[in-house]
C-alpha cells in the first residue's frame, strides 16, 4: 500500500479499502476480553483457512446475521438443517467442514467457559494475562506461528476444537491483541514512540 507523507504509516498488509483500513486502525491488535467476540474471532479465523482475512472480513456482517451474533450457546444447537441452510448462503464461506466445525467449537467453547468461568480467562493464561509486544521492524519479521501458538493449538485441539492449527492460532492471537505485531513504524505500534506515530496507547 502506497502512503503519502501526510498519511499515517500502517502495516504493509493493509490495502486501500476503507473497511480494511478501519479494521487495522481500530481492531487488529486491540486486546479482546469479551467472550462473544472471542467466539466470533475463533469462527472467522477458522473460516479463513486457505483464504485471505480480507475475504472473510468482507463477509463478517453476514456471518453475524446468520449465526445469531456469534452466540456460542445458540450456535451449539445448530442441526443438520441449519447447516444446510447456511450452505445455501452466498454471503458466507460455504464450506461444510468449516460450518460443522463451528458447531463443534461452540460446544467446546461452552465447556471452557464452564471450567474457567470465561473463555477469556482461559486463553489469556497463554501470555500470562498481558499482550506480547512483537517489536517487528519489517513485514518479513512477522512469524506465521510461534511456540505459544503451538501450545495454544495443541490445548484447543485436546479440548475438542477444530480448524485451530498453530498458524490459525497465531492469527487469532494477533487479531485479539494477545500479540501486538504492528510494525515499529506503524502508528498503531506500542513499541517506543517514533516520528511516524500519531498517538500513543496507554
Amino acid at each position: 500500500m502506497t502512503q503519502s507523507s501526510t498519511q499515517p504509516i500502517r502495516c504493509r498488509w493493509v490495502n486501500e479499502d476503507p473497511l480494511y483500513i478501519r479494521y487495522h486502525d481500530e481492531e487488529w491488535g486491540v486486546p479482546v476480553h469479551d467472550d462473544r467476540k472471542w467466539f466470533e474471532l475463533l469462527t472467522l479465523e477458522g473460516a479463513q483457512a486457505g483464504l485471505s482475512w480480507y475475504t472473510v472480513l468482507k463477509k463478517r456482517d453476514r456471518y453475524r446475521e446468520v449465526m445469531d451474533g456469534f452466540d456460542p450457546a445458540l450456535v451449539a444447537e445448530y442441526d443438520a438443517e441449519k447447516i444446510e441452510n447456511l450452505m445455501q448462503d452466498a454471503g458466507i464461506i460455504r464450506n461444510r467442514m468449516k460450518l460443522e466445525s463451528t458447531v463443534k467449537n461452540a460446544k467446546a467453547f461452552l465447556r471452557v467457559q464452564q471450567e474457567f468461568g470465561s473463555f477469556d480467562a482461559y486463553i489469556w493464561t497463554f501470555v500470562s494475562g498481558k499482550p506480547v509486544i512483537g517489536h517487528r521492524v519489517r513485514h518479513e519479521d512477522v512469524p506465521a506461528k510461534t511456540e505459544i501458538s503451538d501450545r495454544l493449538s495443541k490445548d484447543l485441539k485436546k479440548r475438542g476444537f477444530g480448524f485451530i492449527g498453530s498458524t490459525i492460532c497465531y492469527a487469532l492471537m494477533q487479531a485479539s491483541g494477545m500479540v501486538d505485531d504492528h510494525l515499529e513504524n506503524c502508528f498503531r505500534s506500542r513499541c517506543e514512540p517514533s516520528a511516524n506515530r500519531l498517538f500513543t496507547e496507554n
